[in-house]
């Protein structure tokens, strides 16, 4: 078995600590962060039992919240584009778990936007939030959570620092890839269901390349429209 599923606990504190412990969390901010977001807030009900056990789980709408061992690959993969002042955006935001954690890092002088495609997930997200006593952030702008299509990211709100991508497209969207600022990163799994691999796209300072890293294989559901989406419910 995989050493991450085994970081679950029975309170948010020590979930994260276990993550510490397994070395799934090594940046302090990053565990600060992720004990100030309340993982069974944005479960599909508020004091769920398995909130906190490491392992993805079913929030409704054919979609899943990620096991923590990933939110926290993702976060310590982003550290440095997470900085005080920057501008994240985070697709296929679902729940809104991550995004409330990347708009941590950001600060009150940065920006994490999450985009979802459908209406009633993103007002959910939002009620999440607010549930985990973060309306301020709402309402000051630090974090926005929008309807949106994954495929073309959000434009109003870049260039971006760095994307993250909750859901797998078969190959990389150009709109993505477009919408960073030069050094930016996008974070992403891609490939179809039984192929697919964690994915670091780098845009170099010039902002003309973009360099590929495979980091590990995974399998997420795929990035899709909210029509195929809910018909496979």
């Amino acid at each position: 078995m995989n050493a991450a599923y085994k970081c679950g606990a029975a309170t948010n504190a020590g979930l994260v600590e276990n993550l510490c412990r397994g070395k799934l969390i090594t940046d302090p901010d990053v565990r600060r962060a992720l004990l100030g977001v309340d993982r069974k807030n944005y479960c599909q009900s508020a004091g769920a039992p398995r909130a906190y056990e490491d392992a993805p789980q079913q929030i409704g709408w054919n979609i899943t919240i990620s096991a923590p061992h990933m939110h926290c690959r993702a976060l310590e993969e982003l550290r440095e584009q997470l900085r005080p002042g920057c501008r994240a955006l985070d697709i296929g935001s679902g729940s809104g778990y991550l995004t409330a954690a990347m708009a941590a890092l950001v600060g009150a002088t940065g920006k994490a936007i999450g985009i979802d495609h459908i209406p009633d997930l993103v007002e959910w997200s939002r009620g999440n939030v607010k549930r985990d006593g973060k309306a301020p952030l709402l309402e000051s702008g630090q974090l926005q959570l929008e309807v949106g299509d994954g495929f073309k990211g959000w434009s109003a709100g870049a260039p971006y620092d760095c994307i993250h991508v909750g859901a797998a497209p078969v190959t990389v969207p150009p709109a993505l890839k477009e919408q960073l600022k030069p050094g930016g990163v996008l974070l992403l799994p891609v490939g179809p269901v039984l192929d697919q691999n964690f994915v670091r796209i780098v845009r170099s300072a010039d902002g003309a390349r973009f360099t590929e890293t495979k980091l590990f294989s995974v399998r997420y559901v795929p990035l899709t429209t909210a029509a195929a989406q809910l018909q496979r419910m």
